[in-house]
């Protein structure tokens, strides 16, 4: 079983920057594809990033594409969400992920979440 742990939310204000961290743990975390959802309050759970087992595809959400950064250290079982330009609607819950596919369309493990909140 892989264990997810994100860790990196906090307040910050419009045009701020913040990076999420996601702390694997696991034998089988390099066969797993991984990726970041979020979920603001009243809204459905979206999207955010993905990427392959060895960091080199990546696919993101128009909506924060040349904005936000995944990349993963295998060496150290984490993946990160380097966040930029954050606007108050990137407020949201963010979560962790991991599956066979990068684009996420499938998830075998999620994270518990970590707060973003930006202030405008």
């Amino acid at each position: 079983q892989v264990q997810l742990v994100e860790s990196g939310g906090g307040l910050v204000q419009a045009g701020g920057s913040l990076r999420l961290s996601c702390a694997a743990s696991g034998r089988f975390y390099r066969t797993y594809d991984m990726g970041w959802f979020r979920q603001a309050p009243g809204k459905e759970r979206e999207f955010v990033a993905g990427i392959n087992r060895s960091g080199s595809s990546t696919r993101y959400a128009d909506f924060v594409k040349d904005r936000f950064t995944i990349s993963r250290d295998n060496a150290n079982n984490t993946v990160y969400l380097q966040m930029n330009s954050l606007k108050p609607e990137d407020t949201a819950v963010y979560y962790c992920a991991a599956g066979p596919d990068y684009r996420m369309a499938r998830v075998a493990y999620w994270g518990k979440g970590t707060l973003v909140t930006v202030s405008s």
